[in-house]
């Protein structure tokens, strides 16, 4: 049986790679502990500083596996268990210190598009498709796409995309912010190892520079809506404190300075 999830760590950059391709790595329950797994053990290794989520095959997630829910669930309370399993996957993710990108080359649809949210940093093919498509069979917005979908567009385009059946063009989504990036290649195949290439590069640029600062800059961020404005100006000055206690920070700030003295 072929690993739902290919997971590795080089010179600390951790790759997450779905890994359904023939299923165009729509979520079951095999994947979805995988997935559990996978995340949980990249932001808490010490060796790691940067995460990459990409995908196997055509397509980076197409959601649910439809097909095999309506054949192996028998209620609500299984889809319900299987959403919380993938959930804790994405927790792990959007409430860790360490930087995301995801390479989603090909479609992003349903379920996916909370996958893709759950990044810091998203690159896309210039042929890629991004949409909601849940009521087109009854069901609504899993995998924290109600979370985090209208922090990211706003909420009157959360709602274009949740209450039609409309996937967004490459373009589109970066002009709607819900990516950073879209690249292209002559064919489907290079557009797709394009996108994980550049996402690589970003990953990379990360681990050769504070990747330290950038994760606790991403914690900022992300956990803001937790707190009132005065408490997260609170939050920022402590983290600031702490930052510029770091070895990493004396190091860098020394050499700003000294350049500035030329």
């Amino acid at each position: 049986m072929t690993d739902a999830i290919l997971f590795s760590v080089d010179d600390g950059l951790a790759r997450v790679t779905l890994n359904r391709p023939g299923r165009l790595n729509a979520f079951n329950a095999e994947l979805a502990e995988a997935w559990a797994a996978a995340t949980a053990e990249a932001v808490s290794r010490d060796d790691v500083g940067a995460i990459l989520v990409d995908a196997a095959g055509p397509a980076f997630c197409a959601g649910g596996d439809v097909q095999e829910m309506a054949a192996t669930m028998t209620g609500g309370a299984d889809i319900e268990r299987l959403a919380q399993v993938i959930n804790s996957g994405i927790r792990s993710l959007v409430e860790s210190s360490v930087p995301v990108v995801a390479a989603a080359h090909g479609t992003t649809a349903g379920g996916g598009l909370g996958i893709l949210l759950s990044s810091d940093y998203a690159i896309v093919g210039a042929d890629s498709r991004i949409g909601s498509l849940y009521a087109n069979i009854g069901l609504v917005p899993d995998m924290s796409v109600s979370a985090q979908l209208a922090r990211a567009v706003g909420q009157r385009r959360a709602l274009q995309l949740v209450l039609r059946d409309r996937l967004l063009t490459a373009d589109e989504a970066v002009e709607w912010g819900l990516v950073a990036e879209a690249v292209g290649g002559e064919d489907a195949a290079a557009t797709a190892a394009a996108v994980r290439a550049r996402a690589e590069e970003i990953a990379r640029f990360w681990l050769a520079g504070a990747f330290g600062a950038y994760g606790q800059a991403k914690r900022l961020v992300r956990s803001q809506p937790a707190r009132s404005f005065t408490e997260q100006l609170t939050e920022e000055a402590r983290a600031i404190g702490a930052a510029f206690d770091t070895d990493d920070a004396r190091q860098r700030i020394a050499a700003f300075a000294s350049r500035g003295k030329k």
